[in-house]
């Protein structure tokens, strides 16, 4: 018998964790979010498009996480604390097995980000998903990109490039193990979301990287009105990526791969300190790349010589053809 909608969302998403944040879930026609006194809301919707974001044939538990994840990212651009989520879900049709596997994996996010999902839509169509998310932040205090100032260091968490690497197996039946480095960072990205909200009175700007660190720190660097030099001997890239690719290729995957799903933040040198600490106490692997500069544009250098960044042109961020 074909699941009508609202068995789909009785029996597929229900039953996820609520927050203290909701007043009313889902099951009306509107969710209520309570913010805190003296806080402001801050919300950002992401879409994938099956073939485009991600393959026909995924991990559907990991595209549940994934979807979410990306999401998320973007209140870690802002330093915002999650309060809930609403996902509108495009399907061919109710594939029981397919419902029940991405659900598993948008749950397990959902736990693990500490954000309830609070409502949203199901129609028939080609698969896409869309999560709009929605977080809180003290009035005032939101990180925006438009806030560096000549000599901010420039700083990224985690390790980069192997998302993109990824889209070089993932249609493998089985992986190496660098390559299941990269399917694990391809489907289970961790926005480093607690560590953000501790950066709201440290960094000066900062950006989700989501499409490749040449294109996200540009945007700040526009909204800011500066430059930045960039060392590429700097660039946090796991030993997966070094042992599986040559150093240009490798770099270019950190550079302008896409999907990290990190934090690039800027923020005086004042605050170097601080923010190794920060790191050490989040478990976070932070890493200060260059420097904020008056002018225009990203240059990059390494060991001092500059290097033109068409030479990383089409190693890098790669949509699904």
């Amino acid at each position: 018998m074909a699941l009508s909608e609202f068995d789909l969302i009785r029996l597929y998403f229900s039953s996820f964790q609520q927050g203290s944040a909701v007043v009313t879930g889902i099951g009306d026609d509107c969710a209520e979010l309570s913010l805190s006194p003296g806080h402001t809301l801050c919300t950002s919707i992401d879409t994938m498009v099956e073939g485009v974001h991600f393959p026909k044939a995924p991990d559907v538990t990991g595209l549940g996480w994934r979807v979410l994840a990306a999401a998320v990212s973007d209140l870690v651009a802002c330093g915002a604390r999650p309060v809930g989520f609403c996902l509108a879900l495009t399907l061919p049709h109710a594939d029981e097995t397919w419902l029940a596997a991405f659900s598993k994996g948008l749950a397990e996010a959902s736990r693990f980000f500490a954000i309830p999902l609070v409502g949203g839509d199901t129609t028939r169509g080609p698969l896409c998903l869309s999560v709009q998310v929605f977080g809180e932040v003290p009035a005032g205090k939101a990180l925006l990109r438009s806030g560096a100032k000549p000599g901010d260091d420039v700083w990224v968490t985690g390790t980069l490039g192997d998302a993109r690497a990824a889209l070089d197996c993932l249609e493998n039946t089985a992986f190496s193990e660098a390559e299941q480095v990269f399917m694990a960072q391809y489907y289970r990205a961790e926005p480093p979301l607690r560590f953000s909200v501790s950066l709201r009175d440290i960094a000066s700007a900062a950006i989700d990287l989501s499409d490749g660190l040449a294109a996200d720190l540009a945007h700040i660097l526009q909204a800011s009105g500066a430059s930045a030099e960039l060392d590429v001997g700097a660039l946090p890239l796991s030993a997966a990526l070094q042992d599986s690719y040559s150093r240009d290729v490798a770099e270019a995957y950190a550079l302008t791969g896409g999907d990290d799903y990190q934090l690039c933040f800027t923020a005086s040198s004042a605050q170097r300190e601080a923010i190794f600490a920060l790191a050490a106490e989040h478990n976070i692997r932070c890493s200060r790349l260059g420097s904020v500069a008056s002018g225009a544009g990203l240059n990059l250098v390494r060991d001092g010589a500059p290097i033109d960044l068409t030479h990383y042109n089409n190693m890098g961020y790669l949509h699904f053809q």
